[in-house]
């Protein structure tokens, strides 16, 4: 589709019910230049969608950010587990280190009822002193805390030493952290994790990896490992039948899932062959594979399209293109090695929730350009397509990109006209985060007197 006036078309972000299921739709405007007695502009917008969707019902999934399956295997224990237990005291290792550290998440409602700690001493009894802090993920104040001690060990249950606590309901979707602490010489006692096996409560718990070196973030709060456990339950009854009825009902919904994934293909199919704006990349289309279905696109681009500039956004954008081309046109922005946007410096890592990043390990990332809208050069897109294979994806598409131009060093032009957040500003040139309606004003606003923020007679 080509719009030399530079208006996008509000087709797809408006009124596609497919939108609803795919996440995140990219648009990408390509811009080409020619110099004649006049300057005159070729702009080309696309909407990049991933040719699969997630074959797993939200529901089903361990979280809605990304396709993977909720594993639930043995959910109807209704008693007291343990994480883990030391029949053989061979499997145990002596201590090397003063702080042990086990990052894990609920994935569905659970209490834990105690903490406990390996044995320190040749008989399987405690010799030194060492405290069990079970805390949310990035807090430093402890949900529930145990103290063991010679004189205060607890109760031995299956190799490992427990101390109750007082119950406290982790909710789906918790990411704790269970950290092990010694202040004594001797250190702590770990396992030899090849040879044990950690209950996952039938799938309601997931674990972060303690192989041996296994590297920690700079935010642990101890070395990734085990030095010892807890015992939890499933909380409540309802919770125990809730838990039957996602694992019995699951395969009738992934087939409708399925039913209504293969509708939504056809819808796309046919408005991809109405308009010919739809570029369909090789991925399953959640949050978590963005930055994947980013680098498809630009292989994409690289052999399909002639451009000068590529003009990145996402589809609950607006994007005021008249003003892109003036400014570019005003200021020179035909460049090489050239990356224009609003950019974040020194944005600190997330370790849980949707932004959650696990690939990282520094507590902040290099500048990025915000979402709602960033151009960069034809030859940094090359860079991109051409590495496609080898670079790493991040949590993020537009963290990713910060990270990967980091190894270019690209001339970043900072431009406030990119808004981070939703507002509205006579001369902005991008806004994110709007639902269909709120674009649909924008732009007869902007139609009606130049100004999407608001009419002097008062059109709405």
């Amino acid at each position: 589709m080509n719009l030399p006036e530079g208006q996008p078309s509000l087709q797809h972000s408006t009124n596609q019910a497919f939108m609803v299921e795919w996440y995140s739709v990219m648009v990408v405007i390509v811009l080409c230049f020619t110099v004649v007695v006049l300057l005159c502009f070729r702009v080309q917008v696309k909407f990049i969608i991933g040719k699969h969707g997630c074959p797993i019902p939200e529901e089903d999934r361990e979280d809605p950010y990304s396709c993977s399956l909720l594993n639930l295997t043995d959910p109807g224990q209704d008693k007291e587990m343990e994480l883990v237990e030391v029949s053989d005291p061979s499997v145990l290792v002596p201590g090397e280190v003063s702080s042990v550290a086990l990052d894990f998440k609920v994935l569905h409602p659970l209490v834990i009822t105690r903490l406990g700690v390996f044995p320190t001493g040749p008989h399987m009894e405690i010799e030194g002193n060492v405290t069990v802090r079970l805390l949310q993920l990035e807090q430093q104040e402890a949900v529930v805390t145990a103290c063991f001690s010679p004189l205060s060990p607890g109760t031995s249950l299956n190799g490992v030493w427990h101390k109750p606590v007082e119950w406290f309901i982790l909710p789906k979707g918790f990411e704790g952290t269970l950290v092990w602490e010694s202040p004594d010489l001797a250190g702590l006692t770990t396992v030899n994790t090849s040879r044990v096996k950690l209950n996952n409560g039938g799938g309601v718990l997931k674990f972060s990896s303690i192989d041996e070196g296994t590297l920690p973030h700079r935010s642990a709060l101890g070395f990734p490992g085990l030095a010892g456990g807890f015992t939890f339950r499933i909380h409540g009854e309802s919770n125990m039948a809730s838990l039957w009825e996602v694992l019995h009902g699951r395969q009738g919904r992934i087939q409708s899932h399925g039913t209504r994934l293969q509708m939504e293909d056809r819808s796309l199919e046919q408005e991809g062959l109405r308009y010919g704006d739809i570029v369909f990349v090789d991925v399953v289309d959640t949050y978590r594979n963005v930055p994947s279905k980013l680098l498809q696109f630009y292989k994409w681009s690289v052999g399909n399209a002639a451009f000068d500039l590529l003009l990145k956004t996402d589809d609950d954008c607006y994007i005021d293109v008249d003003k892109v081309l003036m400014k570019i046109d005003h200021k020179g922005l035909k460049r090489d090695n050239f990356w224009w946007g609003n950019f974040r410096q020194s944005w600190a890592v997330d370790r849980i929730g949707k932004w959650q990043e696990l690939e990282y390990a520094s507590p902040a990332y290099p500048a990025f350009a915000c979402g709602s809208g960033y151009v960069a050069s034809r030859d940094l897109v090359q860079w991109l397509a051409s590495n496609a294979v080898q670079l790493k994806a991040y949590q993020g598409e537009d963290v990713s990109m910060g990270i990967w131009m980091a190894a270019v060093g690209p001339q970043k032009y900072q431009d406030a006209g990119w808004l981070c957040e939703k507002d509205c500003y006579q001369d902005m040139l991008s806004s994110p985060q709007h639902s269909p309606e709120e674009l649909r004003s924008l732009w007869a606003r902007k139609r009606a007197c130049g100004d999407p923020c608001g009419c002097p007679w008062g059109h709405s």
